[in-house]
């Protein structure tokens, strides 16, 4: 567990959850699955002492459950989303490790060792489609965050906004500036929402975030920033991929490759439907919030809006391009049965042509083969000579009105 106090001065981490809520700021707690599980009655606990109340028993389990879409829901004292983020067999550290190299879907000899582990097949970005549910508890001074064990994206982040400024000997930044901090101090946890100006994770001189649902929306972000990523690497990939199925000498095709990228594509149009609608729930919740009084509260709650139409705006875009990927690869399959039927003409154009050629010579042969008495040129010495000779102009001739014909060429 990570317990951070964000404030308008920085950010402190802390070893334990305070006794009491801090003056200023609020607090992120950030625990992995086992960990909240492990220590729910404490955290619970803490919950109703720091700020009155408790999570309710569905909104545990969601955050406990390992296999939960992502989804949007509330109460009237905290907001709760569920958002998938992307996962791989070897850990989170592959995410930011280099592409592997695409691997084509005409297969080479299959591997018969019975002890090797099981992996997808089809390029090594498409075994990297796995997900695993984060979930966000929004209270008005505290996000209570739950996530997977070894969190890459936690702690990818956390080190991102304690380097947002230096940290003092007591371990507080004192450089980066924020937005009127006031608006924690309220009652009602969807009265004045504080909104940070940065777009994306904080750095160096960057804003810091203002709020549990600007911290929220700035961990999302950054999770739809690795399916953007993804995105990349499956065009290239899959670019690739195609490449490879396209050509007309391809023997063997591993067509358990190709039903498993589509599966996979199918799965990640699936997780990205989910997170876009939980994305507009949030939305939709967030035009129900009570107007701030101040003018400053309001630019908070409209940055606040931008921000969340920004996250649902990169869904989207991971949404349509997997949807294109989809309709790629099926196109690539036809395509590459069209090539495999035009290679198939072909070979039957050119031993049809070839057969039309050695016919006509068939047909003499089975004449003077007949057993007839008297028959022209059989006794005759140069009989078989004119037979040769007719036989062979008759071919020459075939060869070259089908070579004209381009019969016998092959397409390229």
């Amino acid at each position: 567990m990570r317990i951070f106090h964000i404030h308008s001065s920085g950010v402190q981490e802390l070893t334990a959850l305070p006794a009491q809520m801090p003056a200023q700021g609020f607090l992120w707690v950030a625990c992995a699955r086992p960990a909240f599980q492990a220590r729910l009655a404490e955290i619970q606990g803490r919950l109703q002492a720091l700020i009155g109340l408790q999570l309710v028993d569905l909104h545990v389990s969601d955050l406990l459950n390992a296999q939960l879409p992502s989804h949007y829901d509330y109460t009237s004292q905290y907001d709760l989303l569920v958002f998938r983020r992307l996962a791989t067999v070897q850990g989170d550290a592959a995410q930011a490790g280099p592409a592997a190299p695409a691997t084509p879907a005409v297969a080479a000899e299959p591997d018969n060792n019975p002890n090797a582990p099981v992996k997808r097949s089809g390029p090594p970005v498409l075994r990297r489609i796995d997900t695993s549910p984060v979930g966000f508890a929004v209270f008005d001074q505290l996000l209570l965050t739950v996530h997977p064990t070894d969190c890459a994206v936690r702690d990818a982040y956390a080190t991102r906004l304690l380097a947002a400024t230096p940290a003092n000997s007591n371990g507080i930044g004192n450089g980066t500036s924020s937005a009127n901090n006031a608006s924690h101090a309220h009652g009602n946890a969807h009265a004045s929402p504080g909104m940070g100006e940065g777009r994306s994770s904080p750095i160096s001189g960057a804003r810091l975030p203002t709020s549990p649902a600007d911290l929220m929306l700035r961990v999302v972000n950054q999770m739809v920033d690795g399916y953007l990523d993804l995105r990349r690497e499956l065009t290239r990939q899959l670019d690739h991929w195609q490449t490879e199925l396209l050509k007309p000498r391809a023997r063997y095709v591993n067509w358990t490759s190709l039903l498993e990228a589509r599966l996979s594509l199918h799965m990640l149009d699936e997780i990205c439907e989910d997170q876009r609608t939980a994305a507009q729930d949030w939305i939709d919740a967030l035009e129900t919030w009570a107007l701030p009084d101040t003018p400053a509260g309001l630019r908070e709650l409209d940055l606040l809006k931008v921000r969340s139409r920004d996250v649902l705006e990169h869904i989207e875009r991971v949404v349509h391009h997997v949807r294109r990927l989809e309709q790629s690869t099926e196109t690539a399959v036809q395509m590459h049965f069209s090539v495999q039927s035009n290679r198939t003409n072909d070979i039957m154009r050119t031993l049809t042509a070839l057969t039309a050629v050695f016919l006509p010579l068939n047909l003499i042969a089975g004449i003077f083969g007949m057993n007839f008495e008297f028959i022209p040129l059989v006794h005759k010495a140069d009989g078989f000579w004119w037979a040769m000779g007719s036989m062979v102009f008759i071919a020459v001739s075939l060869v070259l009105l089908f070579w004209r014909k381009r019969y016998l060429a092959r397409t390229r």
